[in-house]
């Protein structure tokens, strides 16, 4: 049985980034560029003022105030059509091209304008308020490295270059199918021993959140061709999650079931609580997760094995989440031998990281995970974690939640 760092390791290990498919720059948003990118020219490709003023010589502003005669006006977009000449200024707005001649920009509210003259109130410093040629950017530059996840500011560098189409990794369609006879489908009226099937459409969200195409399969009834049929289709996607039935009990069918497929098995058991149920295999390049039913275990398996696979298969170079160092408000207790994640709210009070319970650890209250942001991770051989004492937390939640407190 793998550490629980063993067995995320294994897992990284064996799952490599899917194919590259080019797509529109809009919808490259949120994934990861396949190349690096390089600037085909300059940028800015010509000097141009980043203020609206005047164009003017810098000699000729020496002694202040000086009024200078405005010969010309260049507005964004604009031509030159000829230099500033001794003793003149050219009105100018920002990113229009400054004339020859021209080596500083003065902001039209250090002046007074006259409309045929200009008067300077402030002293001017030669290249001020002024965008040279490649001053951002130089022709050939690296601008986008390869694996860099494309958010507003990368779609904006690339459109500025005319990078309408822009090659990325490809989506993962993950299939998810649920198992067990208790199961009835949402919008099914419920009664006495049966479930709604929570973990496919919890896994679904999940996925979608990760970046990746979920695709559900429904529920597999428990038995042995019901669970074929259903994971055959399964096998067809780029990964497959399974949740429930795999434990040792005579219903527990799921990985019988596959091996019969051909999926190898990698390790089955993790030594973690909640989720030490959780198996992983391969079906050739596909990875295989095989999650316990519970709920809460479910989405913890998840986050902790499921999501950083997933992320990788689809180009990403950082596919933890991050973890930082919180104090215990309560004591926690364990038993030695397992890894425990303890569903904690962080918040800052302080300025330091705290812990608190979100509530009954039992993992069948589903609600601690709503309050959650956290999971706190206590030690493989520690029995008692005192109060006070500072811990690795695995965030779960947005920052936004993070930071409230």
């Amino acid at each position: 049985m793998p550490t629980f760092e063993e067995a995320r390791r294994i897992i990284l290990d064996r799952v490599a980034p899917l194919g590259v498919e080019r797509v529109s720059i809009l919808d490259a948003l949120g994934r990861v560029i396949a190349d690096d990118v390089t600037a085909p020219w300059d940028m800015p490709l010509c000097d141009n003022s980043a203020m609206d003023g005047f164009a003017v010589r810098a000699a000729d502003c020496v002694s202040l105030p000086a009024t200078l005669k405005v010969t010309g006006y260049i507005p964004a977009g604009g031509e030159v059509t000829g230099p500033v000449i001794r003793g003149c200024a050219i009105r100018i707005m920002t990113g229009a091209p400054v004339p020859p001649g021209c080596d500083a920009v003065v902001p039209i509210e250090e002046t007074d304008d006259n409309g045929d003259s200009v008067t300077l109130k402030e002293p001017v410093k030669p290249r001020q308020h002024i965008r040279f040629r490649g001053e951002d950017v130089a022709t050939g530059a690296l601008i986008i490295p390869a694996g860099t996840l494309i958010r507003p500011p990368e779609i904006s560098m690339l459109a500025s270059f005319g990078k309408a189409i822009v090659p990325v990794y490809r989506k993962a369609r993950v299939a998810i199918l649920s198992t067990g006879d208790e199961l009835i489908e949402l919008g099914e009226p419920p009664v006495p021993g049966k479930i709604v099937n929570s973990n496919t459409l919890s896994l679904a969200a999940a996925v979608r959140e990760c970046g990746a195409e979920p695709v559900s399969l429904g529920i597999a009834r428990d038995d042995r061709d019901s669970h074929r049929e259903k994971m055959i289709e399964g096998l067809k996607a780029d990964a497959f999650i399974t949740s429930a039935g795999v434990s040792a009990g005579d219903r527990d069918l799921v990985r019988d079931v596959l091996a019969e497929l051909g999926v190898e098995q990698v390790f089955w058991r993790v030594d973690i609580k909640p989720g030490g149920p959780t198996a992983f295999a391969m079906f050739g390049e596909k990875p295989v997760f095989s999650l316990p039913g519970n709920p809460v275990s479910t989405m913890i398996t998840f986050e902790e094995f499921a999501r950083p696979a997933i992320l990788k298969m689809m180009g990403h170079r950082r596919v933890l989440k991050p973890f930082v160092k919180a104090f215990l408000k309560e004591d926690a207790k364990k038993k030695p031998g397992k890894v425990n994640f303890l569903r904690v709210r962080i918040e800052v009070e302080n300025g330091r990281y705290t812990a608190s319970t979100s509530g009954d650890q039992n993992t069948g209250i589903l609600r601690t995970m709503i309050r959650a942001n956290g999971l706190a991770v206590l030690p493989r051989d520690a029995t008692f974690v005192a109060a006070g004492t500072e811990v690795d937390v695995h965030l779960v939640g947005s920052d936004v939640e993070m930071l409230e407190g």
